[in-house]
């Protein structure tokens, strides 16, 4: 059974219509239907953060690859010869 990451659903037929799917959703991600299996998600703007972004700088990317070092080696290690 698949968990869906939101409580509002449409079908694919109910799409024909997406201005109604968006104005029942109030404003929330709406998982998409097909044969009762979710086959996307639907993310109106009014969802997305619009908060203000900022690049890393060097020094904060280079700490955390050290401080995550211990986790990523073993996959860094299986990836090396392939």
């Amino acid at each position: 059974m698949t968990r869906l990451l939101t409580p509002h659903i449409a079908t694919m037929t109910e799409l024909r219509e997406p201005h109604k799917v968006l104005e029942r959703s109030g404003g929330k991600p709406v998982a998409i239907l097909k044969n009762s299996a979710v086959v996307a998600y639907l993310v109106p703007e009014e969802a997305v953060d619009k908060g203000d972004h900022r690049t890393a700088t060097l020094d904060e990317v280079m700490e955390s690859l050290n401080r995550r070092r211990a986790i990523n080696q073993p996959v860094l290690d299986y990836l090396k010869d392939k």
